[in-house]
């Protein structure tokens, strides 16, 4: 894996993190009160505050708990990210902007559930009319983007022939025999 990963994927983290931070806390001071819309390029675009309990565009919302089960659930997912982080091979970039943007969505959105008992701050309010796209934020906006990425990564990873050398370990794993 090495340091030309952690170059890479780091710095793609911190970025996102902070700006899904700073855009989460303009939102909260400048969009009150909340479920009021304000129009950004007509009424397709528009900024509207929401505190959302569930999960990314609204799913699961209605669950009494779903504050703690999506706050375990990030958990989980993001050890399976550190996983296939550290079983990146040296210099994939795709696969870690993938790895990345998940990451930094799914640490954004958790930070939210941490600190706020409403839920994930959402403001991104896309449609037309009463036909809106479920409210949502920079967070989801990675999640989503790096994980059809990742999708696509790790579908082209398996589309490899059979013929060709076997993916290397990174030089930190360890091989039984």
């Amino acid at each position: 894996m090495g340091r030309s990963n952690a170059l890479r994927f780091w710095p793609v983290v911190a970025f996102v993190v902070v700006l899904d931070i700073i855009t989460k806390a303009a939102a909260v001071r400048h969009l009150v009160p909340q479920r009021v819309p304000h129009d950004l390029v007509g009424d397709w675009v528009r900024l509207t505050l929401v505190y959302n309990p569930g999960a990314a565009f609204g799913l699961g919302q209605g669950f009494e708990h779903s504050r703690w089960l999506f706050l375990v659930l990030t958990v989980v997912a993001l050890g399976i990210l550190g996983w296939l982080y550290r079983t990146t091979v040296a210099g994939d970039r795709v696969r870690l902007l993938a790895l990345a943007l998940v990451c930094a969505g799914a640490v954004g959105n958790l930070i939210d559930r941490i600190r706020h008992d409403l839920g994930v701050v959402d403001f991104i309010d896309i449609g037309v009319g009463a036909s809106r796209w479920p409210t949502f934020n920079i967070a989801d906006i990675a999640v989503s983007g790096g994980a059809m990425l990742l999708a696509w990564v790790l579908w082209q990873e398996d589309r490899v022939p059979a013929t060709t050398a076997p993916r290397p370990l990174p030089a930190d794993s360890v091989e039984l025999t």
